[in-house]
């Protein structure tokens, strides 16, 4: 699966020199990517707000015998990878109404086409999946990359026959956080389970699955990277929210955030800098937005407060 940009830098018009895909342009802090935009998360710029198709309707030169290729490229979020047919019902290709003998054959045609249109119960199964996937990726508000990873990781398990007697609809939402774990998009597992068919157990189930038979590269989650989304909600002023991410920061780098709960850790750092700016804040509705117990965001707050200055040494 991939996990990288496949293009790793590009092209800065303003001062016509080539930047690094991972470095701002103004500040040179880090860029993320979440929800089809590129953003510093130092200063907030955002680099790319939407994605180009560079792979759209390709001519080949006459080198190469004349080949053509237009249309959508190639997708892994549906089962046939787009090369599907649809058959019309009620107009022909010039718009023009079809006689009523006409319309009953096609019909017949679509029903039959319906039928054969998967060859097997694994092809079936396939469809499942990544309509799903493609499902709860919008509802989590994923961009069209994460679903084509999420439905790619699907592919594999399949064919590895990790689904055979578990749930589709568990494993679906499992590429899915997988796909986040890998590619650092900041939706947790509860953001995950809580669009999913089947409850929250049984994803983390078919999660550790597909983590210890296909060795996913998943990087641990920083809590960095849930504070703008836990800002975002709460309407926390900016300054608070620079304040927040660094002492996430000293904390990562001080090893306090290892092994915790990125975004209840995230959300005790927002409560620790809304306290120290005066923003009025409660524990609850930090917990509630972090898919944490309040007293999860209370333990982390008191440890931050407790190791805040050895920190700064």
């Amino acid at each position: 699966m991939a996990t990288t940009e496949p293009y790793q830098s590009g092209f800065d018009e303003q001062h016509g020199r080539t930047i690094p895909a991972d470095e701002c342009p103004e500040c040179e802090g880090r860029l993320t990517t979440d929800g089809g935009e590129t953003r510093c998360t130092e200063c907030g710029l955002v680099v790319e707000a939407c994605r180009l198709d560079r792979r759209g309707p390709r001519v080949f030169d006459e080198d190469e015998t004349n080949r053509k290729r237009t249309g959508a490229p190639l997708t892994e979020a549906r089962h046939d990878r787009g090369l599907s047919t649809e058959i019309g019902s009620k107009t022909d290709g010039q718009g023009n109404q079809l006689p009523g003998k006409k319309r009953r054959q096609l019909g017949r045609l679509r029903r039959e086409h319906t039928r054969a249109k998967w060859r097997s119960k694994a092809e079936r199964n396939l469809a499942h999946g990544c309509t799903e996937i493609a499902r709860m990726t919008g509802a989590i508000d994923l961009d069209q990359d994460d679903r084509e990873q999420a439905s790619a990781l699907f592919r594999s398990a399949q064919n590895e026959d990790l689904l055979h007697g578990r749930s589709i609809e568990a494993f679906a939402a499992a590429a899915i956080y997988a796909v986040c774990r890998c590619t650092q998009a900041t939706r947790t597992l509860g953001e995950v389970a809580s669009v999913a068919q089947v409850d929250r157990e049984r994803v983390t189930n078919a999660y550790d699955v597909l983590n210890d038979e296909l060795g996913l590269p998943a990087p641990p989650q920083r809590p960095r990277e849930f504070i703008p989304s836990l800002a975002s909600a709460m309407d926390v002023p900016t300054d608070t929210e620079c304040h927040a991410r660094v002492l996430a920061e000293r904390a990562w780098r001080a090893q306090e955030s290892i092994g915790v709960h990125p975004a209840g850790f995230a959300a005790a750092c927002l409560a620790v800098a809304c306290r120290d700016h005066g923003v009025d804040i409660t524990q609850l509705d930090l917990a509630a937005e972090a898919d944490v117990s309040p007293a999860t965001v209370r333990e982390h707050r008191d440890t931050i407060e407790a190791e805040r200055e050895s920190w700064d040494r």
